[in-house]
Parts: structure tokens; sequence; C-alpha cells
């Protein structure tokens, strides 16, 4: 009798075990390097998160003008006096944080009743944080207008959730997103010294954003002075004070704010 017919039949087996050990030791590899990214990225996000310098952040706790509620998901910096109708939800940019923009933007609180909602991004990373902009505007449900904004990365994430708010501040960042075609009032600050998110950056990303956008630039601010919590690699060198830097973000953001109701 011929074998002929058999011996495909009889050597088929053996192939597909050694084809199966292939694609096992194959995707054990691919499975070991996956979890080694993950984890290399989470610890890489832990690593040398910049702090908010203390002195700064002393001032704002011990402002009787502002409520501070320390939530897992955010700082909720509020009036004393409870009136805010104006909320503004502030994304900070990577590995920064979220006390280190306090300061930055207390006066908006005190000085203008505005409810500032800090976000805790997921991996201190604001393109890993899926959460929709309600988990922040939740915390304070006695606002009825409310920006997104955020700082560098923060502000690039702060775009992707634009069209649940109702403004767009941008603070030494700009859109990765579409929102040329929009009416959304949009509000981009820069600073003429900033080495990271460049003058020419911002100008070039300048298309994303509604014809009608606000864009102003403050004199001697680098990327770090839109925070407290020291100096960057990369940035300029700031010549600007933090008072200024504090005077000239709220000059721009209150009537911008209270002008999008």
């Amino acid at each position: 009798m011929s074998t002929s017919d058999e011996t495909p039949a009889g050597d088929s087996s053996p192939r597909r075990r050694r084809r199966f050990r292939a694609l096992r030791w194959t995707l054990g590899i691919v499975g070991t390097v996956v979890v080694a990214l993950v984890v290399g990225v989470v610890i890489w996000s832990q690593v040398g998160v910049m702090a908010a310098e203390p002195e700064p952040l002393a001032g704002v706790e011990a402002d009787p003008a502002i409520v501070i509620t320390d939530d897992a998901a955010a700082v909720v910096l509020a009036p004393a006096d409870g009136g805010s109708e104006l909320g503004l939800v502030f994304i900070p940019g990577a590995k920064v944080d979220a006390w280190a923009y306090a300061a930055k933007l207390s006066h908006l609180v005190a000085d203008e009743g505005v409810t500032v909602v800090i976000t805790r991004p997921w991996l201190n990373l604001a393109f890993f944080d899926l959460r929709p902009l309600d988990t922040f505007t939740g915390l304070a449900p006695e606002v009825g207008t409310w920006a997104v904004g955020g700082h560098s990365l923060g502000g690039v994430r702060a775009c992707q959730l634009a069209g649940d708010a109702d403004a767009l501040v941008l603070f030494a960042s700009y859109c990765a997103t579409d929102l040329s075609g929009t009416d959304l009032p949009v509000l981009s600050i820069g600073g003429s010294d900033d080495g990271l998110s460049t003058p020419q950056k911002i100008a070039d990303a300048r298309g994303e954003l509604p014809s009608d956008a606000e864009l102003i630039e403050i004199a001697g601010a680098s990327h770090s002075s839109f925070g407290d919590y020291g100096l960057q690699p990369g940035d300029g060198t700031p010549t600007v004070s933090d008072a200024d830097m504090t005077a000239a973000l709220t000059e721009a953001i209150a009537p911008f704010l209270a002008g999008s109701r």
C-alpha cells in the first residue's frame, strides 16, 4: 500500500507543535516587552515630579478669601463668600504637581470670584487621563459657566475637552485638535521667553483655533512662569516677577471668563 497520502498527515503534527512553540515564544517576548514598557512609563511618570514651591503655596493656604478642598481628583479653590458663578478647570503640565499652580491662579478666586479646579492627571501626565470634563465640574455644582484650560501638555488635553466647556484658556500651550470651525471663545496666553512652548510654536498652531481667538504674550514670561515649581530644562530665563505674572494672568483671564457667560 502506498503511504504517499499518509506522509503529510504524519508530518503535520510535529510541524504544528513547532509552530505553536514558536508562536508561544514570540507572544511571550512581546508580552514581556509590553509589560516592561508599561512599568517603565509608570516609574518615569513618578520620578522627577516638579513639586510646588512652599512659600507661594503657603500664601494661598493662609488666604481667608479662599476655601480649599483637597479632593482625590483635583484641588478646588473656591471663593469664601460662596458666590461663584464662573469656573475654570485647569489641567497641569506634564509631571507638575497640581498645587504648583495654586498661587498663580489664586487672585482669580480671591479677587474675581472664580472657582478654580486644578486636576490631578493620572500618572501625572494629561494624555493618560481619560476622565470627562464633568468629573471635575461636578466638584463645584454651583458654578454655571465653565472654561477648561491647561498648561503645556495640559492645554493640549484641554483642547480635547473643550467641546464640553463654555470657553478654552491655553497657558503656554497650543491645540493639536482642530477647533477652527467652532464658535468657542478661546484665550491663548504665552510668554515671550518661553523656551518650550515658544512664541513661534504657538503662532504655527494658530490655525487650529477659531479666527477670533485672543492671543496674549506676557513680556518676560518663561514656560515655568505659569506655575511655582522652579525652572525647567530647556526653558528660557524669566524676567517677569511672580507678582507681575500673577497680576497679568488675572487681568487677562477674568474679563475673558466674564465675557464667556
